[in-house]
This record gives C-alpha cells, sequence and structure tokens, in this order.
C-alpha cells in the first residue's frame, strides 16, 4: 500500500467518523427539545432518560474522531485545536455539562435543582451541533492561521512553533462568517430532526410520538433551507486546490468539479438526500410510522461522509488558511509518516469488532421500548 493510498484510507476513516457523529448528535438534539418534546415533568424524564442511554457513544464518537485526526494528520491537530482553543474549549466544556447534568440532576444533595441541570442539557443541544458545524464548515471557509515549517529546524527560534492564529480570537472569528453560522444552524436543526425521531422510535408514549410530529416539521423546515441555501453557495464557490507540486492555488467551483470527478460521491450524496427526506417524509405523514430515525440517519451518515470526503480528496485543501494561502492543509502536507499510517492501518482492522459490539450494545439497550414505568427505578436519569 503506497503513502499516498493510506493518506487517502486515513481520511476516508476520519471522514466516516465525523459523519457518525453528526449522526450520534441526536442525543444533543432531542435534549434541546426536552421541554417542548416532554411537557410534561414524566414526559421530560423519559426524553432525558431515552438520551441518557446513549450520551456515552455521542462523547466517545467525538473524543475518538479527535484522537484520529491527531494520530493521522497532527498538523491539522495542533493548528485547529492548538490555536482556534477557544472554539473548541466551548465545545468540550458543554460536552463536560452535558455528562455532570445527566449524573448529577436527580441526585440526593443536589443543591442546583434537576432543572438548573435540564436547562444544561439544553444548552449542550444547541451549543454542541451549532459551534461543532461551524468547526466543519471552515473545512470549507477557511480559517485564520498561518504555517511556518521551518521554525522547526530554525536554532535561532525562541519557541518551534509550526502553527500560530493571526489574530486573538482563536476560532470564535469563524463565526462572524455568515456561511459558518448557516452550516451550524443546520448542523443544529439537523440534531434536532434526528434527536425527534429517535425518541419517537425509542419511547412508547402516545404523547410524545404526536408531539414529536408536529416538532418534527418546525426542525425539518428550517433545516432543510439552510442545508440547500449552503449547499447551492459550496457547489458555487471558488474553493481551495493544490498541485503536484504542493502549491495551492483557487479554483473556481472546486466542489462542484469534486463532486463531477468523482461522480461516485455524487451518487452517495444524492442517495443519502431521498433517505433524509425518506424518513423525515414518512415520519409526518404516517401516524403509525416511528422508524424514520433510521432511513434518516443513514442518509445523513451518507451526505456528511460525501462532503467530508469532498473537503480532502481530488487534491483539495481540506482546511484552507484565510491569513496565508500557503499555509492551508492538505492531506499531503498535514500526514503521519508512512510508518504511522501503516502501522495505524493494520489497528483500523479491528474497526469491524468494534462497530460489532456497537451495534450489539446498542440492540440490547433498545431491545425493549421505554416506558414510564422505566424512570422510577434505580437506575434512570
Amino acid at each position: 500500500m503506497t503513502y499516498e493510498i493510506l493518506q487517502q484510507y486515513w481520511w476516508f476513516i476520519v471522514s466516516l467518523l465525523g459523519a457518525l457523529l453528526v449522526f450520534l448528535m441526536f442525543v444533543q438534539g432531542a435534549n434541546s427539545c426536552i421541554r417542548s418534546l416532554g411537557w410534561t415533568e414524566e414526559g421530560k424524564r423519559l426524553v432525558l432518560n431515552s438520551t441518557g442511554r446513549k450520551w456515552e457513544f455521542t462523547f466517545t464518537t467525538l473524543v475518538t474522531f479527535g484522537g484520529a485526526f491527531f494520530a493521522s494528520f497532527p498538523l491539522f491537530y495542533s493548528t485547529s485545536f492548538g490555536g482556534a482553543y477557544w472554539l473548541w474549549m466551548i465545545i468540550l466544556f458543554t460536552f463536560v455539562l452535558q455528562a455532570v447534568s445527566y449524573e448529577f440532576q436527580n441526585k440526593i444533595g443536589n443543591f442546583l435543582g434537576p432543572k438548573t441541570f435540564q436547562w444544561f442539557l439544553v444548552l449542550n443541544g444547541l451549543a454542541g451541533p451549532l459551534l461543532l458545524g461551524g468547526a466543519v464548515a471552515t473545512f470549507f471557509e477557511g480559517s485564520n492561521f498561518i504555517i511556518v515549517k521551518e521554525n522547526l529546524v530554525d536554532a535561532g527560534a525562541f519557541t518551534p512553533i509550526i502553527s500560530r492564529w493571526a489574530n486573538a480570537s482563536h476560532g470564535l472569528d469563524a463565526l462572524l462568517n455568515p456561511w459558518v453560522l448557516v452550516f451550524g444552524l443546520a448542523v443544529m436543526f439537523l440534531a434536532r430532526v434526528l434527536g425527534i425521531l429517535y425518541v419517537m422510535n425509542n419511547v412508547e408514549d402516545e404523547d410524545i410520538r404526536s408531539r414529536g410530529s408536529v416538532r418534527l416539521i418546525g426542525a425539518a423546515i428550517p433545516f432543510l433551507i439552510l442545508f440547500v441555501a449552503y449547499l447551492a453557495h459550496l457547489l458555487l464557490k471558488d474553493g481551495y486546490a493544490y498541485d503536484e507540486a504542493g502549491v495551492i492555488v483557487m479554483e473556481p467551483m472546486k466542489y462542484l468539479n469534486n463532486f463531477i470527478d468523482m461522480w461516485y460521491l455524487l451518487v452517495i450524496l444524492l442517495i443519502g438526500v431521498v433517505m433524509v427526506l425518506l424518513g423525515i417524509g414518512k415520519t409526518v405523514m404516517s401516524k403509525d410510522y416511528n422508524c424514520g430515525v433510521w432511513p434518516t440517519g443513514i442518509g445523513v451518515v451518507l451526505v456528511v461522509l460525501t462532503l467530508l470526503l469532498c473537503a480532502g480528496w481530488n487534491h483539495t485543501a481540506y482546511y484552507p488558511s484565510t491569513a496565508d494561502l500557503q499555509s492551508s492543509l492538505t492531506i499531503v502536507n498535514s500526514c503521519s509518516s508512512e510508518f504511522t499510517l501503516t502501522t495505524m492501518f493494520y489497528v483500523s482492522l479491528l474497526v469491524p469488532f468494534v462497530l460489532a459490539y456497537i451495534v450489539y450494545a446498542w440492540w440490547s439497550i433498545d431491545k425493549k421500548k421505554l416506558t414510564k414505568e422505566d424512570i422510577h427505578d434505580d437506575h434512570s436519569y
């Protein structure tokens, strides 16, 4: 296996983890609807116990996504996680609030009260997907950083720092780009769509299911408007390409050209969009159908996977720099050594076994629908 193939392979793995993470943010999406979806105290606890069975999956996938990026493309990790640390710290802080809130909201001695921790979960449900979506949008819109690899070999350099942020906002400046906000809001509403669909499927409660159908329309319409708007913008905008010498150049309609050159990604994208619409539409149209989370979830994974692959494959800079064009990161100039990628490749062969365990654990947890009786036992949130 050549070095080039290993680079392509590991971008696929990172993209797949990112796509799975977006799907698993149904936990955040459902939590953002706690008060409107649950309505009564029992209803709120049903929603919380439904998502409480799965929040570890989302958190673990987020950590794995970051770890995979660190191991395979360390220069991105040091540039984004090290430079845009305010953005990532806020994201991680909301996820820590989520973990604390699940564990302590109904514990004896909780002087803040359950409602305080419920509001923390709502905060995570809104801010988590919004900021993560904004971070992903910088793969297409660019970030304000500068790379100086010569610092590693410059004996006169005071500190051997390769990358630095070009301003003092350290990542928060991305939110000033309206298209970053459009994509972030699209991910936030998508998480709400997935969360509502999951709770409708997982909870055996007629009131929540009927209420969920109405809330689903309210989340799906803004998501579709925002996503279509951003997709049109993405396909028509200039993109960041690189030639055989690694020189970064601007290419008109680069991402549209990528989908034309890699037509199979376009086919997968269209299949994913159809599945998302099918899951949402069938749930809204049929009162007896509550399995929409599965076609919609699979469709989301396919759509996000193709978008991330489009951002890094076909000689595309996946992390463009708006401060210095030649500082933009590609899968070639930011990856680990061939030895590291090869070693990790053999380790990654264990991934199917891990996925099989996750599927089995998921099935074991969800084989019985959640009812009001389940929220009164000793293991409920």
